[in-house]
């Protein structure tokens, strides 16, 4: 059986850390990066067998998910955040597809959302397909700030059962989150010589809005779907905002 390696960027995840690295008993190694945690984050990965490394500097999400990929010595990789986790039949899923080696080099799969604790099936938030499971040879992840993804070369293929999200975990968690990452955006956005201004930051947060309550159906899920419109809403206006 190849070796896989299971990686992981943190900060302040003490909640959701165990949760994560337990999910995937199988994997040959843990490799975490942690930034500047203040909990108990890094006392327990390293609990549960976790290389830990604490980088003096954050470069980003795509960057530090980079210097967890370089650490790693599995042939295969499974990248995954700390408020996510796989259930049984993904692991077997998993176990399969690096068990054979005419395997496909990348696999997406599907990623079940939840908001406050309730899953989200409307509003672009299912299936959610995300690129997770790869070849360490066949892949680097992009250098974006936030938002980031896994750039790979083959084949690709997709898996049947998701990982599992806790995206959001209150409305507190929502608004900090969506300014946050927001920030995080606008300055990438100032990078590439993108222009914001207030006026543009409210068309596109309405069109946010409407783009996941109207055209992605998430009216079907009532007060949930309006949730998550407006919190796509808040960061759509905080990340064009704060290009200006």
């Amino acid at each position: 059986m190849p070796r896989l390696s299971l990686i992981v960027i943190t900060k302040n995840e003490e909640a959701n850390i165990r949760r994560c690295l337990a999910s995937v008993p199988f994997a040959d190694e843990i490799v975490v990066v942690d930034s500047a945690s203040t909990d108990r984050t890094v006392e327990i990965a390293r609990a549960l067998g976790a290389k830990v490394l604490q980088p003096e500097d954050w470069p980003g999400f795509g960057p530090q998910k980079q210097r967890a990929l370089d650490h790693a010595s599995g042939e295969w990789i499974l990248s995954l955040d700390a408020d996510e986790w796989i259930g049984p039949e993904l692991a077997e899923e998993i176990r399969t597809v690096i068990a054979d080696p005419e395997s496909a080099d990348a696999w997406r799969m599907p990623r079940r959302n939840r908001f406050c604790g309730e899953i989200v099936r409307h509003g672009g938030w299912w299936p959610d397909h995300v690129l997770r499971l790869f070849r360490k040879s066949k892949a680097r992840f992009s250098e974006d700030r936030v938002h980031e993804s896994v750039i790979a070369d083959g084949a690709f293929s997709t898996l049947k059962n998701p990982i599992e999200h806790d995206t959001i975990v209150s409305l507190e968690d929502a608004r900090e989150k969506a300014a946050r990452y927001g920030a995080i955006a606008a300055r990438q956005l100032a990078e590439r010589g993108r222009q914001g201004s207030a006026a543009k930051a409210a068309l596109r947060a309405a069109a946010a809005y409407l783009r996941a309550f109207v055209f992605r159906l998430g009216f079907v899920e009532g007060r949930l779907g309006h949730r998550v419109a407006r919190y796509q809403a808040a960061y759509t206006y905080k990340k064009w905002s704060g290009a200006a």
